[in-house]
């Protein structure tokens, strides 16, 4: 895992030079473009990005986005670091990437605990509880990724060990989930609550549980700003942060309106999408700040999936310094 993350931070800072030129931010001002990556396509946690450019909030705060969907958070870390993205829409472990050198930092505490990741397995599985999954192959959007960490923490909670269950890449979004369930090539997967809401609609598969009823206080996701915005544009982020932190208060007081736009982003019904909407809306934060209890349970993780030798001083991690004041 560790030569994996080194060879992450290696290729993306051979490809750097290569479109740096061509990734560069505008000036800040009303036409600033900022290219900014999703670790998921669907996931409610990141969904944000996509709701507060529909309704132009962040072309009210000057940014005109460019948003563009990765597999799992791995591929994005990597677009961040080869300098083709600005902004990372991810999830929380992706901060492991930073201590291992990756030239980005978390400008954001976008979520807490994680009832937008739920484990579903296949209509027909036997398995009825989480309990039942001892032993089992857990699909997951990619190694390192917060749904990779989620697997193995099921099996820590259960007392079974890292080695309870073992988990696979499949991809992020609803179909590879969908495909690796119905060909039955894993037990289980961990991916959005609302993807198997609908698979049981279909009867391709069956929820059992949301992750945050095992994981506790987590910061499931975060937002990241690369170097190269850092030093070119801070006031880029800033404007970033405040589009953001808009849209999640637009959410939390537009139920109808949020259910509608995620159903169309996400092709599944409003009636799926507001069951979702109850399940997840209060997980978001509403001022992006970190929050000590849930850092420290980050940064245990970053040990406990072996993306780094010791626990890091998270501090060094992230930064508060482009939240509104």
């Amino acid at each position: 895992m560790l030569a994996s993350l080194r060879r992450v931070v290696r290729a993306g800072i051979a490809a750097v030079a290569l479109s740096f030129a061509a990734a560069a931010s505008a000036p800040a001002g009303a036409d600033t473009t900022l290219t900014v990556g999703k670790a998921s396509p669907t996931s409610d946690a990141i969904i944000p990005v996509n709701i507060g450019d529909e309704l132009g909030i962040f072309k009210k705060h000057g940014l005109d986005l460019k948003i563009v969907d990765f597999g799992g958070g791995s591929r994005m870390v990597q677009g961040l670091v080869a300098g083709s993205i600005d902004i990372g829409d991810g999830a929380g472990t992706e901060m492991a990437f930073i201590a291992k050198g990756a030239p980005m930092l978390a400008v954001c505490q976008s979520t807490g605990p994680a009832p937008f990741l739920s484990v579903g397995v296949p209509w027909d599985s036997p398995v009825q509880k989480l309990e039942d999954l001892k032993g089992k192959v857990i699909g997951v959007s990619s190694a390192g990724s917060f749904s990779d960490w989620s697997g193995h923490q099921l099996a820590r909670k259960f007392g079974w060990g890292d080695a309870g269950v073992k988990t696979v890449a499949i991809g992020g979004g609803t179909a590879p989930a969908s495909a690796a369930l119905r060909a039955h090539l894993v037990d289980a997967a961990i991916g959005n609550t609302s993807q198997f809401l609908a698979f049981e609609e279909a009867k391709e598969g069956r929820l059992i549980a949301p992750v945050s009823t095992f994981e506790g206080n987590v910061a499931s996701g975060a937002l990241y700003a690369s170097n190269r915005l850092i030093a070119s544009n801070p006031d880029a982020i800033r404007a970033f942060l405040a589009g953001w932190i808009e849209t999640v208060g637009y959410m939390r007081a537009h139920k109808a309106e949020t259910v509608k736009i995620t159903a169309g982003i996400n092709h599944f019904s409003e009636s799926i999408m507001s069951r979702e909407y109850d399940l997840t809306i209060g997980m978001h934060t509403k001022d992006c700040r970190f929050e000590p209890e849930a850092m420290a349970v980050l940064r245990r993780s970053f040990v406990e999936m072996k993306l780094t030798e010791d626990e890091p001083d998270m501090t060094k991690l992230y930064t508060e310094a482009y939240l509104p004041q």
